[in-house]
């Protein structure tokens, strides 16, 4: 093998090392042949990691058929039965939305997203969104999310397949990696807490600020909307996390006249 030879298969390993740790999560997904679509695209760019949350009709031969060789992406899939299962392990979670929201939340453009999920700390898993066809993500999805990628189209015409939407989102992710091929980043001593940690974060905050009464029980979704997107926001490590965590306990024996 020539030295050009040799230093494409490295850059190309390197490339497949960085995409490894891309998940690309389809949930409640209708038609099967959209799995196997988003598969071949997937494949076509280098990714490999596809999880799938409560597939309809999935395995299925039409599946296979649209994936079009890829299908050994198909037979790796992992299959969940809730997405916080698909989310296990993830410290960045972004989630591709074309409506509009009641609370709006922080948003990228697909080229930001793809830069914002190669820079992540080297080793942790990134998992990118993408809801049912026809409705896409629901609120309590898109609350998981630490941003929102948005698909800029056509205005007048800016329908996308799923599959179509995936292949967008793996080529600016491919071309982010390869863009950076090299180039060796600074080591840091920040690293964000993972999804499933930030829930049980969550539901200890809920369940403080109803010992201390702040929280209106009879309406908990909008404060705790609120509060989801300034803590998804911050992406706490593990450190911050267990003070949080602290203070959090600490308020809840003070509510019950427990200073101990």
């Amino acid at each position: 093998m020539n030295s050009k030879a040799a230093q494409d298969t490295r850059s190309e390993a390197q490339v497949a090392a960085r995409l490894s740790h891309i998940r690309i999560v389809l949930i409640n997904t209708t038609h099967p042949g959209n799995i196997g679509a988003t598969a071949r695209a997937m494949k076509v760019m280098g990714l490999t990691n596809l999880h799938l949350v409560s597939p309809q009709g999935f395995p299925c031969a039409e599946a296979t058929a649209m994936a079009s060789g890829a299908d050994d992406l198909l037979q790796r899939a992992t299959l969940h039965d809730s997405l916080d299962s698909a989310l296990e392990g993830c410290s960045l979670v972004l989630g591709t939305s074309a409506r509009m929201r009641s609370l709006p939340m922080p948003q990228m453009d697909l080229r930001a997203a793809a830069s914002s999920a190669m820079h992540e700390h080297e080793g942790q898993d990134i998992a990118i969104l993408f809801g049912q066809e026809r409705a896409g993500l629901t609120n309590d999805e898109i609350y998981r999310c630490h941003q929102l990628v948005h698909i800029d189209t056509n205005p007048e015409y800016g329908s996308l397949n799923l599959s179509q939407a995936v292949q967008v989102m793996a080529y600016e992710l491919r071309m982010a990696v390869i863009g950076e091929a090299g180039i060796n980043i600074e080591p840091s001593d920040w690293v964000p807490v993972d999804a499933g940690q930030m829930e049980l974060f969550f539901t200890h905050l809920e369940q403080m600020l109803l010992d201390i009464r702040f929280l209106n029980p009879e309406q908990p979704k909008r404060l705790m909307a609120r509060l989801r997107r300034l803590f998804n926001r911050a992406r706490p490590d593990q450190n911050e996390m267990n003070i949080l965590r602290g203070i959090l306990a600490a308020s809840q024996r003070a509510a019950k006249g427990d200073g101990g």
